[in-house]
């Protein structure tokens, strides 16, 4: 093999920096020069044209950009990671774009409207964030990959919030800190942990996750998906059929489902109905799952004895919002999980370099399923 071939690929392809193949002036002049007759000599000096002209294509060929469009105080820290990690990805921040068309990757919890024109080279779309339901997929082009964020911090995080959720209406703790408020000194019978019942609504990897979270405390685990599934030690539902059946055994139902058009709405007034008289409720999915008058009335009328919400359809929720004050309901703002750059990072950089490769991304959205 001849010293220029170090250079050269087949049909005069060649690689510049990035280690991806461009097509370089001249490369067919350099195969002319190259034979079994070649010189030392000659082959040395194509080998030098070879250098130069990769020098002057990466010289020609502008770094790709990854545009951040999300959280600003986070931006810092996500451009160290890129600096450190893929210094051949530049980092620019909306609104600063700069050229458009060095833009391939857009990394943002919202899209801008005019995606396409905005940015006319645009590869990926990666949303920052463990959902999809913020975008509205109907604008952006079919052709355009959106992936979800996969962040083990994520994961983790949730599991602490659905924990802690869990083991407060396990063991009453809205009931007792109305008590505290009221200056009342009370004990109510402790029910056994295997004797009280958990649902999941959404049995997708984050939901197993919290699934296994809770399994160390004892509880009766249960789940529930529009497909079916197989979890050890987890008693699995599925499809629309299943589903009165598995509320009816909720003491504790928790929503992690998506948002999509078939879920909007699903915690509602017939919902709670079919859930036993008492049980308690805990939504970190989205907002839009809840109808929210619905949930109170099932608090004021003793269907539900509690409920533990992260998220709400508005947020952030009005000064007069009926959740603020209500006895029975556990408020956070909309804090279960958040993305942390450090954890989420090299899943990103991992999906960019399949990209780059050709490979499948992890995380890639089902536009008929909608996440």
């Amino acid at each position: 093999m001849s010293i220029s071939t170090v250079f050269r690929l087949a049909n005069g392809r060649f690689l510049h920096a990035r280690k991806s193949p461009c097509n370089l002036p001249g490369s067919g002049a350099f195969r002319t020069l190259e034979g079994p007759g070649s010189s030392p000599f000659r082959q040395i000096m194509l080998c030098f044209y070879g250098m130069m002209g990769l020098i002057f294509h990466a010289q020609e060929m502008p770094m790709p950009a990854l545009l951040y469009k999300a959280d600003p105080a986070r931006a810092e820290r996500w451009r160290v990671l890129f600096a450190e990690h893929a210094p051949d990805i530049e980092w620019r921040v909306w609104p600063d774009i700069g050229d458009p068309a060095d833009i391939h990757y857009l990394g943002a919890w919202l899209a801008p409207d005019d995606l396409q024109e905005l940015l006319p080279n645009l590869k990926v779309l990666f949303a920052l964030s463990a959902g999809v339901d913020q975008l509205d997929l109907s604008r952006i082009p079919k052709a355009l990959p959106v992936v979800r964020l996969l962040d083990p911090g994520i994961s983790h995080a949730m599991c602490e919030y659905a924990t802690f959720a869990v083991l407060s209406l396990h063991r009453e703790m809205l009931r007792y800190r109305q008590q505290q408020v009221e200056g009342v000194w009370k004990a109510h019978p402790l029910i056994p942990a295997n004797q009280r019942r958990v649902g999941v609504m959404g049995l997708g990897l984050q939901a197993q996750h919290i699934l296994s979270s809770l399994k160390p405390f004892g509880f009766q685990l249960s789940g529930w998906a529009r497909s079916a599934h197989r979890i050890d030690a987890v008693q699995c539902y599925a499809g629309e059929d299943q589903l009165d059946a598995f509320l009816g055994q909720c003491d504790i139902l928790l929503c992690v489902l998506p948002l999509t058009g078939q879920t909007e709405g699903i915690l509602n007034g017939r919902l709670f109905e079919q859930m036993p008289e008492g049980a308690a409720l805990i939504n970190m999915g989205r907002g839009g799952h809840l109808v929210e008058a619905d949930l109170i009335e099932a608090l004021d009328s003793g269907q539900l004895s509690a409920a533990v919400l992260d998220v709400l359809q508005q947020e952030p929720a009005s000064a007069d919002h009926p959740f603020w004050n209500h006895p029975k309901i556990l408020l956070t703002p909309h804090v279960a999980a958040m993305t942390q750059p450090e954890s989420a990072f090299p899943g990103l950089l991992d999906n960019i370099r399949r990209f780059e490769r050709g490979e499948a991304m992890q995380g890639q959205v089902d536009r008929g399923q909608g996440y």
